[in-house]
């Protein structure tokens, strides 16, 4: 009888262009439900694929610091977020969603 060999998946390792890098943290914000923690992981995902050296770098933030803050573990502050998506090079788009009242 053969035996199955599995490897992990890492969504790093197929984040390959800047496309591919927004359109996986477009589906994850879409999945996220308002999990701040699960957002902060796909960053995490997309910094690890650009290098986590250069992030940190380009974020003015320790790469000890953004492994802790971008593991998913728990929720970073919002200024940390901010730093992240600046050196990722992510622009913002915001669109209108149903109102309050129609939830």
């Amino acid at each position: 009888m053969t035996k199955t060999r599995t490897t992990n998946y890492d969504v790093a390792e197929h984040l390959r262009t800047p496309e591919e890098m927004a359109a996986y943290l477009e589906a994850c914000l879409e999945e996220a439900n308002g999990d701040a923690a699960f957002i902060a992981k796909a960053l995490g995902d997309i910094a690890r694929a650009k290098g986590m050296s250069q992030v940190a770098r380009d974020s003015g933030l320790s790469r000890e610091s953004l492994y802790k803050a971008l593991s998913g573990d728990r929720s970073p502050d919002f200024d940390t977020i901010l730093k992240v998506v600046a050196a990722l090079g992510i622009k913002w788009s915001f669109k209108a969603g149903p109102s309050s009242a129609a939830l």
